[in-house]
């Protein structure tokens, strides 16, 4: 298992993170398999996304909206319970297929990792499982 370890910078914020994920690929010599990333924190999320320019901030604000400000029960820290929400709404791991060493991935999909109550230094676990190989039937 690898790891990436990823240092945001604002409260809240998504950061591309496809390059980062392609040379760990490329060092590795992965060639054709699944790509498994697990995002080690509860108050952060990993998916794909468009990274059109203002595209961040308006899946930002879409997600502040989807939480509803309530008194909370939360024990730590009530004030970011709504962060810990929608981190489990977006989910802490992502499986990207790989064929010839490279991650297939849309044309406008990137590998984003969403900060929700940064800024931290946060870390993702990677798993490369590698395609069995087929064997002709005789």
């Amino acid at each position: 298992m690898q790891k990436i370890t990823i240092k945001t910078t604002k409260p809240k914020e998504i950061l591309d993170i496809t390059r980062v994920v392609n040379d760990l690929l490329i060092k590795n010599f992965y060639d054709k398999g699944v790509l498994m990333l697990f995002c080690t924190h509860t108050s952060c999320g990993i998916t794909t996304a468009n990274l059109d320019p203002g595209t961040d901030e308006d899946i930002l604000a879409a997600y502040d909206a989807m939480i509803p400000k309530l008194n909370y029960n939360h024990p730590h820290d009530p004030s970011h319970v709504g962060d810990h929400i929608m981190s489990s709404i977006i989910g802490a791991s992502l499986s990207i297929p790989v064929q010839s060493a490279s991650m297939v991935l849309g044309s406008w999909q990137k590998v984003v990792l969403v900060e929700l109550n940064g800024p931290k230094e946060r870390r993702i676990a990677v798993t490369f499982l590698p395609e069995p190989k087929s064997y002709a039937s005789g």
